[in-house]
């Protein structure tokens, strides 16, 4: 197999990756585990290929993993914009990354976790 369970059923296992790559997207940096850190730069990967090519099929592609997330509200008098997730995937992260051919994220170690030392990276977008 080429990817890790990550004690989950599949649907679960789905469900954390598009919440961990949504998270990514908004905010450009997460704290996570080694493993689920590991599983979301894939598919972060994958994602920003995706928002490189920028038309309209790969926009609906990243869509069914990119969640419907409001990344930024900007309000001008009456006129009130809202920005997606994915409309930020598109926008900004893309056109950022045109000229690199991969290795859009990086980790970077942190402590352990309190609870039950699990060991934790920081997974964020490459300036």
């Amino acid at each position: 197999m080429s990817y890790r369970k990550l004690q989950r059923t599949s649907s679960q296992r789905k469900a954390l990756l598009r919440d961990l790559t949504t998270e990514l997207i908004l905010h450009g940096s997460i704290n996570t585990t080694v493993a689920r850190a590991k599983e979301v730069r894939k598919t972060m990967d994958k994602m920003v290929t995706l928002a490189k090519k920028g038309d309209l099929s790969a926009r609906r592609q990243a869509a069914k993993i990119v969640r419907d997330a409001v990344a930024d509200v900007k309000e001008d008098g009456a006129n009130v914009t809202v920005q997606t997730a994915l409309q930020k995937l598109f926008d900004e992260i893309g056109p950022k990354y045109k000229d690199r051919n991969g290795g859009y994220t990086r980790m970077y170690k942190v402590m352990p976790r309190r609870g039950d030392g699990a060991p934790m990276v920081q997974l964020s977008l490459v300036d």
